[in-house]
């Protein structure tokens, strides 16, 4: 199997539970620094895609041009049926490299809050592992409409589009199912502190770090699952396309 794509959006992007998880589900990572400008790697030596957060907004585009380069690399993945699996920021860059709007959410979401899949979810390879009432960890201020042809997966009970594919091979999902302690540790230290997360979101480290305390272990496990299948999604279509690909015997 070709190994996975981990595309870096944020300096203090750690990847959480991820890098581990893929390892356990037997492929290898490489990752491509975007947002340090790195030239985006060859999408064909990759088995599948990961786009992870960002503390950057759809809206910084013009002045963060990581962000074209990004979408116009989803684009091909997209075009290209290479799985690509889209968190956060990269869920809504997704959905606006496709041509669907990204606006600002009528509420903004921090801590953990409960899922609630659609119908199509139950069939879904990826996120068949969630159930209603599953709680996914959130940050973020903006929300997207679903590109054309999209299939809403799941939704909130304050944001709308929470999960969604596109075709049979693109995924995006506003929450982060990748996230561990230490990672959300590092985004309340790094925006703050107590008072700075007051003012802009409502909350407090504390209140965060009591949230976790309860609920990130039933958490990874659903993240670790989401992440396996998406392993072994990537791995059965790399298969196919190398089957696809070798000499025909002679008769």
């Amino acid at each position: 199997m070709r190994p996975l794509l981990f595309v870096r959006n944020d300096p203090f992007e750690t990847f959480g539970i991820a890098s581990a998880a893929v390892a356990d589900a037997g492929a290898d990572v490489r990752v491509w620094e975007a947002i340090d400008g790195a030239p985006p790697p060859a999408l064909d030596e990759h088995a599948g895609v990961i786009v992870f957060g960002s503390a950057f907004n759809i809206e910084h585009a013009d002045e963060r041009p990581f962000i074209h380069e990004v979408a116009a690399f989803a684009r091909s993945a997209v075009e290209g049926d290479v799985p690509l699996l889209g968190i956060c920021f990269g869920a809504q860059l997704l959905a606006w490299a496709l041509g669907a709007p990204v606006v600002k959410a009528a509420h903004r979401e921090i801590g953990f809050v409960p899922l609630r899949p659609e119908p199509a979810a139950a069939g879904d390879p990826l996120l068949a592992a969630f159930a209603d009432g599953d709680e996914v960890f959130q940050w973020h201020m903006d929300t997207f409409e679903l590109p054309a042809g999209a299939t809403l997966l799941a939704g909130g009970d304050r944001v709308a589009h929470q999960a969604y594919r596109v075709g049979d091979t693109a995924w995006g999902t506003q929450f982060h199912f990748e996230v561990d302690a230490a990672e959300i540790e590092l985004w309340v230290e790094e925006f703050g502190g107590d008072e700075a997360l007051a003012a802009a979101w409502g909350t407090t480290g504390e209140a965060l770090r009591a949230a976790v305390a309860t609920s990130i272990t039933a958490h990874a496990e659903r993240g670790r699952a989401l992440l396996g299948r998406f392993v072994e999604f990537a791995r059965r279509r790399d298969e196919a396309s190398e089957a696809s690909a070798a000499p025909q015997a002679l008769a």
